[in-house]
């Protein structure tokens, strides 16, 4: 069989190969729906055009939505764990489980999202299953929780763009020196993630930042409190 880029980046058996192509095609569809793309549209502009917070009906859109990682970008946030040696990831937005990678612990508020991310997990086994922590509720108060890592090395910030900021301020006293933090669509989204934005570029909260031209942005940042700029 020719190699394919998932079989490139991913160290992993062949079942669960199947099983994520299966996902990401799924979410790829569901993503490029008119419904979905007038959904982000309608809301983009209407942020840019007067003031809009996300609401119910929102939430309620978007219950049964992946709102998961490309497929590419999963790739490389994959690889990035694997080359920095991360123990301990924090991934606050887990949806339905497309994305996983390292030691995970994840965050999820909409019940039928845990369960149906528990499936497909399940699913993929042990290797997958087995170094996953699943916490569901409002992950502003399952991540203060007194059994989180003392060193977290690896944080995706998946998330509402409004709870972007508030996750990282709680997740980093524990950021180890060099973690790495990825914030998904800061492109498509920049109006949303401005304060966000405005804290990890200010020097002294201790971020060195690039964005990483996905479709959508990627940002990366490391930590690396105390450096002089």
């Amino acid at each position: 069989m020719a190699p394919t880029a998932a079989t490139l980046a991913l160290s992993a058996k062949p079942h669960v190969h199947a099983l994520l192509k299966r996902l990401h095609s799924a979410s790829e569809a569901q993503e490029k729906s008119l419904s979905q793309s007038w959904f982000w549209f309608k809301r983009l502009l209407t942020s840019r055009l007067f003031t809009w917070k996300w609401d119910a009906s929102a939430d309620d859109h978007m219950r049964d939505k992946f709102v998961a990682l490309e497929e590419d970008k999963c790739h490389f946030m994959y690889l990035l764990v694997r080359g920095s040696g991360a123990l301990n990831v924090v991934e606050a937005g887990t949806s339905f489980g497309v994305d996983v990678s390292g030691r995970v612990i994840a965050t999820e508020k909409e019940p039928t999202k845990a369960a149906r991310a528990r499936e497909h997990w399940a699913e993929a086994g042990d290797e997958v299953a087995g170094v996953i922590e699943l916490r569901e509720g409002d992950l502003l108060e399952t991540l203060k929780r007194d059994d989180m890592p003392e060193q977290v090395d690896f944080l995706l910030l998946d998330i509402w763009t409004p709870l972007a900021l508030p996750t990282l301020k709680i997740v980093q006293p524990r950021l180890k020196k060099g973690a790495i933090v990825l914030a998904d669509n800061t492109t498509m989204a920049r109006t949303w993630y401005k304060e966000y934005l405005d804290y990890i570029h200010d020097p002294v909260n201790g971020f060195k930042t690039t964005e990483i031209p996905y479709s959508g942005g990627l940002q990366m940042s490391v930590y690396l409190p105390g450096e002089v700029n």
